[in-house]
């Protein structure tokens, strides 16, 4: 897979902008700097977006580079890798991952293996961004998370912000990367608020970042959970515990020596993850946890998913199903043997 060279600048951000404008930003700066970048998907340019990220875009580069498609998944991310295979750089929204599941042989089954494939003749430099998760009382069929069965796929990277600031800083390396990018968004996060460098600010993949120093308890985790993580860790925090959480950032690549750096110095971890359990990023992050950390380890690697059934459609059902503060914290102290 070809690589992208990135900076991570050491820049104090002085504004606060919401998360769908960190977004929104990142994808402008990269449309004026580079000609070849473009937006397609369903309502982006008249509509500025089913959740205004593209607001103002298309009054801004027209409707050559803001494009509206019908709505067809199959058809305009088809589309997107052929123009991603002769030099473009297209940035493809899906309103909702759940709805690319009728893309799945275009963006799993092309675009990941093209390199490979062509003999290094076509690279494939796009990427794939929309909302992924329980977006709030959307039912099972609007609410997949996908990282879980895609990430499976080599070929690919994805990358899983967890506020603002990450949110820039990712989609400008995502769009910057020679290789298919995966970038999973949450609906519940789009209006968060919080510091956000201006200019150009780029986060390089597979680097973790600990959003909370602690010594007892490593929580690792990505996406929205890591808010989930940090309200869990202020609550047993006032009962002793000081937890350590790492914020993974990317789960393709995935930054196992921060993980394992944080384990050896906790000797006890618990894994995040708001996918179902069965072959999920966080079975995968348990599994060399144990590989690398056999010895250093006082309990096996504890996790917390989203349960194993369908996302349901009630209000109080949905915040039960999905990872929350008090299941990460009875986690934690069972990991501890404080349960």
């Amino acid at each position: 897979m070809s690589t992208v060279t990135v900076i991570d600048p050491t820049m104090t951000a002085t504004r606060e902008i919401e998360f769908r404008d960190a977004l929104r930003e990142a994808m402008s700066q990269e449309m004026r700097r580079d000609p070849r970048v473009f937006l397609l998907g369903e309502e982006v340019a008249q509509y500025n977006g089913a959740y205004k990220v593209s607001k103002g875009m298309l009054d801004e580069f027209g409707p050559r580079r803001i494009i509206d498609t019908p709505i067809s998944e199959s058809g305009f991310a088809g589309m997107a890798i052929g123009a991603a295979m002769m030099g473009l750089r297209p940035i493809v929204e899906f309103m909702s991952w759940s709805f690319s599941l009728v893309a799945a042989d275009p963006i799993l089954n092309n675009a990941p293996k093209m390199l490979y494939m062509s003999g290094g003749q076509f690279g494939c430099p796009i990427v794939f961004r929309g909302n992924d998760g329980a977006g709030g009382q959307l039912g099972s069929t609007h609410s997949w998370c996908v990282e879980g069965l895609y990430s499976n796929v080599p070929g690919l990277k994805m990358a899983i912000p967890s506020c603002p600031e990450d949110a820039k800083g990712l989609m400008t390396t995502a769009i910057r990367d020679d290789d298919p990018v995966f970038f999973l968004e949450s609906e519940r996060m789009l209006g968060m608020k919080g510091p956000v460098p201006e200019g150009d600010y780029l986060i390089p993949f597979g680097q973790a970042k600990v959003r909370r120093e602690g010594t007892d308890c490593t929580l690792v985790s990505f996406g929205r959970p890591v808010n989930f993580c940090l309200d869990a860790a202020a609550e047993l925090a006032k009962e002793g515990i000081s937890c350590e959480v790492l914020d993974m950032r990317t789960i393709r690549p995935l930054d196992i020596d921060s993980i394992v750096r944080s384990v050896r110095k906790t000797n006890y971890c618990v894994v995040v993850d708001q996918s179902w359990s069965f072959g999920s990023p966080g079975s995968e992050v348990a599994s060399q946890v144990h590989q690398h950390c056999f010895d250093d380890l006082d309990n096996f690697v504890h996790r917390v998913h989203s349960a194993d059934v369908p996302t349901p459609y009630a209000f109080n059902l949905e915040q039960e199903y999905l990872p929350n503060a008090r299941r990460i914290c009875e986690a934690v102290r069972s990991c501890l043997y404080r349960a």
